[in-house]
C-alpha cells in the first residue's frame, strides 16, 4: 500500500470514534482530508455520509473505502505500518483485542454518553442535563475503570511509554469521562491508569485531536 492515494477521513468532530481514527492517523504523521459529517443531521448527511447506517466515521483511501472504528484503525496500522501501533508478542496483541471489545461494549455508553454528555456536553450546547443518566454512568464505569486497572497494572498494553491501538481507542473515551469532575475523581482511584492516564494525556497525537466544546 502506498502513500500517495489520498486519505479522507469522513466524520464528525466531537464523535469520540472519530478522534480514535484521527488519533491514529496523528500517530503515524499521515495527512488526510477531513469532511465533515453529522450523523445527528440525517437530511444533510445522507447523501454526503457513505456509511450505510449513517453513522461515522468512515474512511476512503484511494478506492477502497471502509467503515467501523475497529476496521478503520486496523486497517491504518497494516497499510502504513511505521510506527506499528500492534504488538509482537501474542499476548499483548490479544489483550490489545480485549480492551477495544471491552471499551467499545461496556464503556463507550456509560463514561461518554451518560457521564460526558450530560454532565459537559449538553450544557456547553445549551441543552438540558438528566442527572439520573450521570448517575447510572458512574454507576456502570466504575466497574469498567476497575477492569481497564487490571490491564494497567499487568503492563502488555495501557503502558506508559508505549502507544497500541488500545492506548488509541482508549485515550480519547478517558480524555472526555475526566472533563466531568466526577470522572476524574472515579479515574483518581486507579493508580496504574492514573498512571498511564497523566502521560497518554500529554501526547501530542491527543491534544491535537481534540475537538473542545460547543460554543
Amino acid at each position: 500500500m502506498t502513500t500517495d492515494k489520498v486519505l479522507c477521513l469522513h466524520g464528525y468532530r466531537y464523535s469520540v470514534y472519530t478522534r480514535i481514527v484521527r488519533v491514529v492517523l496523528a500517530e503515524k504523521s499521515l495527512a488526510y482530508d477531513l469532511s465533515e459529517v453529522n450523523p445527528f443531521e440525517q437530511e444533510s448527511s445522507a447523501a454526503a455520509n457513505p456509511h450505510p447506517f449513517g453513522m461515522v466515521p468512515v474512511l476512503s483511501h484511494g478506492g477502497f473505502q471502509i467503515y467501523e472504528t475497529n476496521a478503520i484503525t486496523r486497517y491504518l496500522d497494516a497499510a502504513f505500518p511505521n510506527p506499528a501501533l500492534t504488538p509482537r508478542l501474542p499476548s499483548a496483541v490479544a489483550r490489545m483485542a480485549q480492551v477495544i471489545a471491552m471499551i467499545d461494549a461496556y464503556g463507550y455508553r456509560p463514561m461518554v454518553r451518560q457521564v460526558f454528555e450530560h454532565r459537559v456536553f449538553r450544557p456547553a450546547n445549551g441543552e438540558a442535563l438528566d442527572e439520573a443518566e450521570v448517575a447510572a454512568g458512574l454507576r456502570a464505569s466504575g466497574k469498567v475503570l476497575a477492569a481497564l486497572e487490571s490491564v494497567a497494572a499487568e503492563g502488555l498494553v495501557l503502558a506508559k511509554g508505549q502507544m497500541t491501538l488500545a492506548e488509541c481507542h482508549l485515550a480519547p473515551m478517558l480524555d472526555y469521562f475526566t472533563v466531568a469532575p466526577e470522572g476524574a475523581a472515579l479515574l483518581a482511584r486507579c493508580s496504574a491508569l492514573s498512571r498511564w492516564w497523566a502521560d497518554v494525556a500529554e501526547r501530542p497525537s491527543l491534544i491535537r485531536t481534540n475537538p473542545g466544546l460547543p460554543g
